[in-house]
């Protein structure tokens, strides 16, 4: 295989996205709202995987109904809407016809504005494509109105309020898609259950067999055995207990810890080694940072 054939394609200009579709130059450089049905893609040269130097925002359906990113179909008829941010590794799709809209955001459009710096912040520009916002009718309805208000101010003429209008309604989008997802996670509560009764078993299986030759756990390994993005992971896990993965894994650690000093003649660093700590005083810390005592006094407590 030839390196240009497998070398990911970047676009750093929006104007370079739109000849490779097939549309007409943006109407503005660094902003650019694309009805998805005018999309032409020029395949030969379009690869099949490539990089954005922007965000993207899609709200994709399809004529019949339902989108299929491979093995996963959406469940919301109405659509679903995808979040991208600058650098991702994306890939072309299957060939279907889909609707609606794609939002093409420059960081030079957001940058000296509040947005620039608050962007990072919505967790789901992090999610995988099977993790996509899938929305209600009304919630259709809601996100389009947005769309619509962007469409407007672009084709209108360019003043001093121009840029500032445009943005706050990408900043209402990113705050409506917030309290959709949070509406997701309870939808999807038994899917969501499910995952958290799959965490508890790997949790387990983790510190019963292999902290000992890994070392501690991360997200990224628990997110990896579970099929989903760490971000996502987190905020599954804050929607349904409070909590974000880091702090789920290290609460499911000092339980463990817990059992182990209080049922075995294991001393403090051996339990440490066992856990996955290269250092026992970092147990020791993190232990005390949890539980306000050692874990030397927690085990004496029990003789």
């Amino acid at each position: 295989m030839k390196n240009s054939e497998s070398t990911p394609h970047r676009f750093n200009s929006i104007s370079d996205l739109h000849r490779v579709l097939g549309l007409r130059k943006p109407l503005h450089p660094l902003i650019s709202l694309v009805d998805n049905t005018q999309i032409a893609i020029n395949k030969e040269d379009l690869q099949t995987s490539f990089l954005l130097n922007f965000y993207k925002i899609s709200y994709k359906t399809s004529p019949s109904g339902t989108i299929k990113y491979g093995q996963n179909y959406y469940d919301f008829d109405e659509g679903s809407l995808v979040f991208t941010s600058p650098n991702q590794l994306l890939a072309t799709t299957d060939d279907t016809e889909y609707l609606g809209y794609t939002l093409l955001i420059h960081p030079d459009f957001i940058r000296n504005h509040t947005l620039g710096k608050n962007i990072k912040s919505y967790g789901f520009f992090s999610y995988a494509v099977h993790e996509a916002l899938h929305l209600s009718d009304k919630e259709k309805q809601t996100i389009i109105s947005v769309f619509k208000n962007i469409e407007d101010e672009l084709h209108s003429s360019i003043d001093d309020f121009s840029q500032d209008i445009v943005i706050s309604q990408i900043e209402l989008l990113l705050n409506y898609s917030n309290r959709f997802y949070k509406r997701q996670f309870t939808t999807r509560k038994m899917v969501n259950n499910d995952m958290l009764y799959q965490l508890e078993k790997l949790l387990n299986e983790y510190y019963n067999e292999i902290a000992l030759i890994k070392g501690l756990p991360s997200v990224q390994y628990f997110s990896d055995q579970l099929n989903v993005s760490p971000r996502y992971l987190s905020d599954m896990l804050r929607s349904l207990t409070g909590q974000s993965s880091q702090q789920y894994i290290h609460d499911k650690l000092i339980e463990k810890s817990k059992e182990m000093l209080a049922t075995t003649n294991l001393s403090v660093s051996e339990i440490a080694y066992q856990l996955g700590f290269e250092y026992p005083q970092s147990f020791s810390k993190l232990f005390k940072n949890k539980t306000k005592v050692s874990p030397l006094t927690f085990k004496h407590s029990f003789n």
